[in-house]
């Protein structure tokens, strides 16, 4: 654990000693466990130019596979866990360490990209006098955390940063009509999927789904932490799918405390047969490349990393129609959009596209092709690097 602290810290002093001309970024995230928000910070954090940018990587809780993706790189990972919580002892003596280790790094730029890290970063990097501070926001406020006096507060602190960053329109007018935020404050920067990766999965069913045969496969890829996801809609319009083509499995890929009872649900249809659940997968660009159509039915969405990688692998997908989906999915064009909660609309979609494959791989092939101009990791990278400069141009031009 203390290997990553020491090796970043001993960075700072030798820049400090060569002089270094680069930009000097620190990011803050809660972990390194799968995720949307820890895997768009790590990819990021690994892909802006080490030519220009010299990138330390801090977190609250240094555990969780993503940690691997950092072995061999030129990114710098230190870890400041606030046992106890935050608001205890040893989260403000963390808060304190992080401020020192800001100051003396002489840092251009800290971006925190979640809840947590928002907490601890900015008031950090307030006190060190960082000149540029991004703090994230990445769901739709919709947790009743937001509705708390401790929501009050993290308003007041994301009021203090340079800028607050979010990855859907929704999430960005959101904060301006319910928050009260500047409309130039909050922007709008969209995930980035590594789109050669699921470009060239492999499509083995047999080795992934043995006895799959010319079954027809439709995918989830969503955690069962709560309902928000849509698993109860998915699992009702299943009777109305599978009558129509009996041949049909649902693959439900992620996990989370709900998943007994979306296996209840599913025992009471007497539909076993017709459902896989695969739990959590590092393998969803061979996943979804086995799979013929993929499925987002969610209640509440900010922008969806799982139809993002839908259309990077190129499956025909349906999706409801709330929040980020409607910034991925165009109706007709890249996808189908159903409204929320609504089992029959989903199930007519999706026998739909059961029954029509020439309309399948249509929405497939535009979907793909929306998805590689629009959503790529060479996109995100340059959309941050601009929003950087923006940002310490400004203060230069402020200070001078």
């Amino acid at each position: 654990m203390e290997s990553y602290g020491r090796d970043a810290e001993q960075q700072v002093t030798e820049s400090m000693v060569q002089g270094q001309t680069k930009r000097r970024v620190f990011f803050l995230v809660d972990s390194f466990h799968f995720g949307g928000t820890e895997t768009q910070a790590v990819e990021l954090a690994c892909r802006l130019d080490s030519a220009r940018y010299e990138v330390t990587l801090g977190c609250l809780r240094k555990e969780g596979p993503l940690l691997a993706k950092m072995d061999g790189s030129a990114v710098h990972v230190i870890e400041f866990h606030p046992t106890g919580g935050i608001d205890s002892l040893n989260g403000l003596k963390q808060l304190l360490r992080l401020t020192f280790f800001l100051h003396r790094g002489g840092y251009d730029i800290v971006h925190t990209h979640d809840l947590w890290s928002n907490l601890m970063g900015i008031p950090a990097a307030k006190m060190a006098r960082v000149p540029a501070v991004i703090c994230s926001q990445r769901d739709l406020s919709h947790d009743k955390w937001y509705k708390s006096r401790r929501g009050r507060f993290l308003r007041c602190l994301q009021n203090l940063s340079s800028a607050i960053l979010t990855n859907a329109a929704p999430i960005r007018d959101g904060l301006i009509q319910d928050a009260g935020f500047p409309p130039g404050k909050v922007r709008v920067i969209h995930n980035g999927v590594d789109v050669q990766r699921f470009r060239t999965a492999m499509r083995d069913r047999e080795r992934l789904f043995a006895g799959a045969g010319r079954d027809k496969l439709i995918v989830l890829v969503g955690n069962m932490r709560s309902d928000v996801k849509g698993h109860p809609w998915l699992i009702a319009a299943a009777p109305k799918v599978i009558s129509r083509f009996p041949q049909t499995r649902f693959v439900l890929v992620g996990e989370g405390p709900l998943q007994g009872d979306f296996e209840r649900r599913v025992k009471v249809l007497n539909l076993q047969k017709n459902f896989v659940f695969l739990g959590r997968r590092s393998d969803i660009p061979d996943v979804l490349a086995a799979c013929d159509i993929a499925v987002l039915p969610s209640r509440s969405e900010g922008m969806p990393n799982a139809v993002l990688e839908y259309l990077a692998a190129g499956r025909p997908t349906v999706a409801s129609s709330v929040g980020g989906n409607l910034e991925v999915i165009q109706d007709e064009v890249t996808g189908l959009l159903v409204p929320a909660q609504d089992s029959e609309a989903l199930a007519a979609a999706l026998i739909r596209l059961l029954e029509d494959e020439r309309l399948a791989c249509k929405l497939a092939i535009a979907g793909q092709e929306y998805l590689r101009a629009n959503f790529s990791f060479e996109k995100l990278v340059s959309d941050i690097d601009a929003l950087y400069t923006e940002l310490l141009d400004h203060r230069e031009r402020a200070s001078s």
